[in-house]
């Protein structure tokens, strides 16, 4: 959908001011929107999943480690697709509040994506750098966004999301290296093109939310603090956005209405998208693509664009 027909629907969470910021600078901070009692058992439901990784000595299609992980000090990057892992993270997403938000700046109908649960270890836990979603996995338009869950407090210096105002009404990125391989990231003389007098941390306490667009460039920082930062993330779409290639963080909920009905018709927006790589051979984490460490399978280059 676009804009100016999502704002045509009464909000239902959001005030029509905060639905205009969002559009406007293409990111959102909710601060301590979810209850406590809520952020309290995505805490536990971590920790749980974070002690389920002790067993796990190599990253693989569901885990992606951090140097120095071991069972007796879990190091981790990502988990992927942790709704499909625990009925805790789907019942989170697919309560009311998530998904009026949701609906607020994507219109009546909203489907899920993918979710992930990006670790940030304590004392240098990796950087994100600048990048832009979209091109990961491209649909008919850009009605996409993705909410980000501070289960804990977040600054600047363990981690909080970082974002360049406005940056989704610019150029969508070219995120393929001069040797046509896939780096998941803006170059460095894209990367000194953008007008970082427009960079804004987004810093929350627990239960804050972050929503970003999915043409908005954002990353953050190392986390140089003595705790780990877990931030759960879910990416929606509004019903009329379709995929042009496959999820490379594949759910069992994909395409599931958390509100509202499928679309009959797709909108196409007339603005191109970038094309990624084939991800059918595998996918582990943006980490991974922006270190150069291939696909968790010891390549030590990123996985080669699609060419078929």
């Amino acid at each position: 959908m676009t804009p100016e027909d999502i704002l045509r629907h009464a909000p239902r969470v959001l005030s029509q001011k905060q639905r205009e910021f969002y559009f406007d600078q293409g990111y959102l901070l909710l601060e301590k929107i979810i209850p406590e009692g809520l952020v309290q058992s995505l805490r536990d439901t971590t920790a749980e999943m974070m002690n389920r990784s002790r067993s796990v000595t190599r990253s693989n299609a569901v885990w992606d480690l951090e140097t120095g992980h071991s069972a007796t000090r879990p190091r981790l990057r990502r988990l992927s697709a942790p709704c499909d892992h625990h009925p805790a993270y789907w019942d989170y997403v697919s309560k009311r509040l998530f998904a009026d938000i949701s609906a607020d700046l994507l219109g009546p109908d909203v489907k899920f994506h993918h979710s992930k649960l990006n670790f940030k270890a304590s004392e240098g836990g990796t950087e994100v750098k600048w990048h832009q979603d979209i091109q990961f996995w491209p649909h008919t338009n850009y009605s996409l966004l993705t909410i980000g869950t501070y289960i804990y407090d977040c600054t600047v210096a363990n981690g909080a999301l970082g974002v360049i105002a406005e940056s989704h009404k610019g150029p969508l990125y070219d995120q393929y290296n001069d040797k046509n391989q896939w780096t998941g990231c803006l170059s460095e003389a894209d990367c000194r093109k953008l007008d970082m007098s427009k960079e804004t941390y987004l810093e929350g306490p627990a239960g804050s939310l972050t929503i970003h667009n999915c043409r908005t460039v954002h990353g953050s920082k190392p986390n140089d603090t003595q705790i780990d930062r877990p931030l759960f993330l879910a990416t929606l779409a509004s019903s009329d956005a379709f995929a042009y290639t496959g999820n490379p963080i594949k759910s069992r909920y994909e395409h599931f209405h958390i509100r509202g009905k499928p679309a009959r018709w797709a909108h196409h927006d007339p603005r191109p998208c970038l094309v990624p790589p084939d991800w059918s051979g595998g996918y582990t984490s943006i980490f991974a693509l922006q270190q150069g460490e291939g696909q968790g399978d010891g390549e030590s280059e990123p996985i080669r664009a699609y060419a078929g």
